[in-house]
């Protein structure tokens, strides 16, 4: 039982939180941030701990970016939020680097 704990608790410490975190529609914090895949001022795509989330919107700027503790804050109009599943992850990338070029 024990040795089952111990290879099991750090997985869990390296899986970073996830939260987003909206403060009147208009900035948002998303916390468990791998990557930032792309981003312009209509659309950001964003790789987090929980799948590939993409955050549309209006004027949206990258407000702050902490790659270390995997924190993101974007600014402007949020228009919708979408997660994508991680086994179109693939289909996601290929789709929004369309969108973005």
């Amino acid at each position: 039982m024990m040795s089952q704990y111990y290879e099991t608790n750090p997985v869990k410490s390296t899986v970073p939180e996830h939260d987003v975190i909206m403060r009147g529609r208009k900035l948002l914090d998303i916390t468990g941030v791998k990557q930032v895949e792309s981003f312009d001022n209509e659309e950001f795509l964003l790789e987090t701990s929980m799948g590939f989330l993409a955050i549309k919107g209006q004027n949206l700027q990258m407000k702050n970016l902490d790659v270390e503790k995997g924190i993101v804050s974007i600014k402007g109009k949020i228009f919708d939020l979408v997660y994508l599943d991680e086994q179109h992850g693939e289909k996601a990338k290929g789709f929004f680097s369309k969108l973005f070029r």
